[in-house]
């Protein structure tokens, strides 16, 4: 048996803020505004729990924007698996949707430095007057190509099949 690790990672200075942006399966606009606020409630949970710090979160019926200041404790794929998981599973439970509900696979993961952040929290809390004007795939889109991320067009949303 080997030692415990240290978790409180004593001397450990960071400041990681990032972005996370991931779509319900086939884009499909399952998020209702009676609920939204108590799925927002849930994910704050799931990511306060892991000890990172909730900046905001916001989305649209389709997708989710999630900021955070986030501890070098946790891979960003083990948190976005316990966010969309279950959350998923909250969903369900809850019977919020008929059928089930499930998150598109993958995600977008962005960082940005602190002085960003003003500018970037406003931008998503603004979500419903953005996509007055722009669909969520262009969106999208937009920050890879801001990012400099390459990307197969085939591959970034599954098609409603």
């Amino acid at each position: 048996m080997g030692r415990k690790k240290n978790i409180n990672m004593a001397n450990t200075y960071t400041q990681i803020h990032l972005q996370f942006i991931f779509a319900v399966q086939n884009r499909m606009s399952l998020i209702q505004k009676e609920w939204q606020d108590r799925l927002y409630q849930y994910i704050t949970g799931i990511i306060q729990k892991n000890k990172h710090k909730m900046l905001i979160v916001n989305g649209m019926p389709d997708h989710m924007h999630i900021v955070i200041g986030m501890r070098p404790t946790q891979s960003i794929s083990d948190l976005l698996q316990d966010i969309k998981g279950s959350s998923s599973k909250w969903i369900n439970d809850n019977k919020l949707v008929k059928g089930k509900f499930q998150w598109q696979e993958g995600y977008a993961a962005f960082s940005y430095s602190k002085s960003a952040l003003p500018k970037l929290i406003e931008y998503v809390k603004n979500q419903e007057e953005h996509h007055r004007r722009k669909k969520f795939s262009d969106e999208y889109k937009e920050f890879l190509k801001a990012f400099e991320i390459e990307y197969d067009e085939n591959y970034i949303f599954k098609e409603i099949e």
